[in-house]
């Protein structure tokens, strides 16, 4: 017998942005099929029609591309299970259903919402936790198990509503091993009749993700620990339906909590804890107000997608070893299910943050202009790329994303029309102005010099005027930048040139001698 090939599926749905635990779902998923020679599917779950969002499915396919996720089979690539939609699979799934019947594990159910409504209130005075509709309450309902045969014909023959229920047995224990929890074991009194087929003929998540990973030949379902209940009844469809024995492996990742770890991090918390929860920007419409909302991204935000991915890895998955950074080749290499830790992970916004630094500055000069170029192309500014490399290269140990580049760099194409009032007020005075401005007199007349002729030179000319170089660098800094600190000085005097920079140093001098 041959090895079964791996082959994955994520499995989203579309009813709004993919949230950054989904983005994790889909990392693992892809890591695993890469280690192990697989294949990665993407599946869209759209069968609750009452909450599909127009342009979820194409956020979910651009989030995944711009995560660097390729996938191989399914929505998008298409391949040989296709429609990939289960909303254009909906004719295939009843006859499972039927299947199912016929071989007494489910049966039709014709309750009204009001009888369900009365059933429950029934058993919430009888003081039950939790209403079901099961093994013990399905008794008093009208179902397929307690009419008689003609009047179930007869119901059906007439076109009344109905949905497919699966009839879970009362006494038995549900068995089966998670590669991250180990054995699980749940008592059948613990699951409910859930609805297999709705009474539009759309299937239910839970029989339909059965038969397309059956028909799909799945080989590893890894997914979120909000699934882990409904596992139970998964096995005993597999069961049902006669394919236990190529029933995939189940991995159930753990949670993934707020920073303060008081709960589950959930789409609502990136407005109110101040970070995004989503990949990309996503524009959606405020369900009481109508009104257009703009949920950010990490995308937009400058976040760089391999310090995303990098960081997104960590949250409940470990190398065994003190290595952090992480290329997507290297996390193939080292990802393995077993690494993965069942308790929750803690979101740590600094750390993510601390990823984008590390790889931003990873990144050559010519890699890193473009975004500085486009912002001033934004302003009206005008520059050349090798001027750009030159500021991004001074400028990346002091930044922490590529849309800092403009802000931070203002002041090489506008001269400061402020300058930091701390330093002035300690630093500045009538003999350090004086030397300044011998400065700027030594600076007209020299070629275009490096930085350390630039320094040699300020220190000359400021040794001259009877002061020590210290006592004026940072005026120095604050006269041709208004700021108190930056990168490199006399990197940064070689960048703006020799005629700008005595310029600015006359300008200064007048402006703050008159203050």
């Amino acid at each position: 017998m041959t090895e079964r090939e791996v082959r994955v599926r994520f499995a989203p749905s579309p009813t709004g942005p993919l949230h950054i635990g989904g983005v994790r779902t889909a990392l693992y998923n892809y890591l695993l099929a890469r280690k192990l020679g697989g294949k990665m599917l993407l599946r869209i779950e759209d069968t609750d029609q009452n909450r599909f969002v127009p342009g979820a499915e194409n956020y979910i396919l651009e989030a995944l591309a711009w995560c660097g996720i390729v996938i191989d089979e399914g929505v998008g690539p298409g391949g040989p299970h296709a429609p990939y939609r289960q909303s254009e699979r909906k004719p295939m799934y009843k006859q499972y259903a039927d299947q199912l019947i016929a071989s007494g594990h489910a049966y039709y159910a014709f309750d009204t919402p009001e009888e369900l409504d009365a059933m429950r209130a029934r058993l919430q005075a009888a003081k039950v936790p939790n209403p079901q509709y099961n093994s013990i309450t399905r008794a008093q309902m009208r179902n397929s198990l307690t009419l008689p045969e003609d009047e179930v014909k007869q119901l059906l023959d007439s076109g009344t509503p109905y949905v497919i229920r699966l009839k879970v047995p009362r006494k038995e224990e549900v068995r089966f091993q998670d590669l991250i929890r180990g054995w699980v074991v749940v008592h059948s009194s613990a699951i409910d009749d859930k609805v297999l087929m709705k009474s539009d003929g759309m299937p239910t998540y839970h029989l339909a993700n059965i038969v397309d990973d059956h028909l799909m030949e799945i080989s590893h379902v890894i997914r979120g620990e909000e699934w882990l209940p409904s596992a139970p009844l998964h096995v005993l469809l597999y069961r049902y339906l006669g394919w236990e024995s190529t029933m995939p492996q189940f991995a159930h990742l753990p949670l993934l909590l707020k920073p303060d770890g008081t709960g589950k991090l959930s789409k609502r918390d990136g407005d109110k804890l101040g970070f995004p929860v989503f990949p990309l920007e996503w524009h959606g419409t405020d369900a009481e107000t109508g009104e257009p909302t703009l949920s950010r991204g990490y995308r937009e935000d400058g976040y760089l997608p391999e310090a995303f991915i990098n960081f997104l890895a960590f949250l409940g998955w470990n190398p065994g070893s003190q290595q952090e950074i992480f290329s997507m080749e290297e996390l193939i290499e080292a990802f393995s299910i077993e690494r993965v830790s069942k308790s929750p992970a803690r979101f740590d916004q600094n750390k993510v943050k601390w990823y984008n630094e590390h790889y931003l500055r990873a990144k050559s000069n010519a890699e890193l202009a473009p975004y500085l170029l486009t912002a001033l192309a934004e302003h009206g500014i005008a520059c050349s790329p090798e001027k750009a490399e030159q500021i991004v290269g001074v400028m990346k140990e002091r930044v922490s994303f590529p849309n800092d580049f403009w802000q931070e760099a203002k002041y090489f194409f506008q001269a400061p029309d402020s300058y930091d009032e701390q330093v002035v007020s300690k630093k500045w005075n009538p003999q350090v102005a004086a030397a300044l401005a011998a400065y700027a007199d030594a600076l007209a007349g020299a070629a275009e010099p490096t930085a350390e002729a630039l320094k040699g030179l300020f220190n000359q000319t400021i040794e001259a005027q009877g002061l020590k170089p210290g006592q004026v660098l940072q005026a120095l800094r604050v006269a041709v930048t208004g700021a108190g600190a930056g990168p490199d000085l006399f990197e940064t005097l070689v960048i703006l040139g020799v005629a700008e920079v005595a310029a600015r140093l006359r300008a200064a001098v007048a402006t703050l001698t008159l203050s």
